[in-house]
């Protein structure tokens, strides 16, 4: 038998992220509020975690007019929607997708995430609503995981989701004041678990 030389490892080939977004929208993901104030955005993301600098990117620039502090506040809450989609829904599977849709408000930002549903079949009986709720000790610092809720719960003014397992859209508000929020609290009142 011959003996056959290796085969040649081919260069990974990498694309920016910023190459992905069609130009009408790459003004969604610049930082910068140099544009006109907008009243909704909107983006598809595509359900991998590779695309979680691109949405950062977009959280970031939609709250381009507020404080450092509000900026990073509302693109942690808003990543840890991107994630739950990523981790819980059909989202995250190959080929999904979920939805980021930003609104402003008078006093505060909306952003809601709709995931492609459950990936486990469904528990609850058809028309029937479950709405999602904060693990009781979701700020446990030992906690592996369930942390994400939490956050939102005591880090954003508001928050809920439409209970629709199979069509999920979770969202949360944050006052640009940051009323209702524990940002600014004194660590001591948060209770954090050891």
């Amino acid at each position: 038998m011959p003996a056959t030389a290796p085969l040649a490892v081919l260069p990974e080939v990498t694309v920016p992220l910023g190459e992905l977004v069609p130009p009408r929208v790459r003004h969604y993901f610049t930082g910068r509020a140099d544009r006109a104030p907008y009243r909704t955005r909107r983006y598809d993301f595509g359900g991998s975690a590779q695309y979680m600098p691109l949405v950062r990117a977009f959280l970031d620039t939609c709250a381009a007019e507020r404080d450092r502090d509000y900026r990073y506040l509302f693109t942690l809450l808003g990543s840890e929607l991107a994630n739950n989609a990523l981790e819980h829904s059909r989202s995250g599977e190959p080929f999904g997708v979920y939805t980021l849709t930003c609104q402003r408000h008078r006093d505060g930002l909306r952003l809601t995430c709709r995931d492609q549903g459950s990936k486990q079949e469904a528990s609850v009986p058809p028309g029937r609503r479950s709405h999602l709720s904060a693990g009781p000790n979701g700020l446990d610092l030992a906690a592996e995981s369930g942390r994400g809720l939490a956050l939102v719960d005591a880090l954003a003014t508001s928050w809920g989701d439409n209970g629709i397992p199979d069509y999920r859209q979770v969202w949360f508000f944050l006052a640009y004041d940051l009323t209702g929020s524990r940002w600014n609290a004194d660590p001591e009142s948060i209770h954090l678990v050891p």
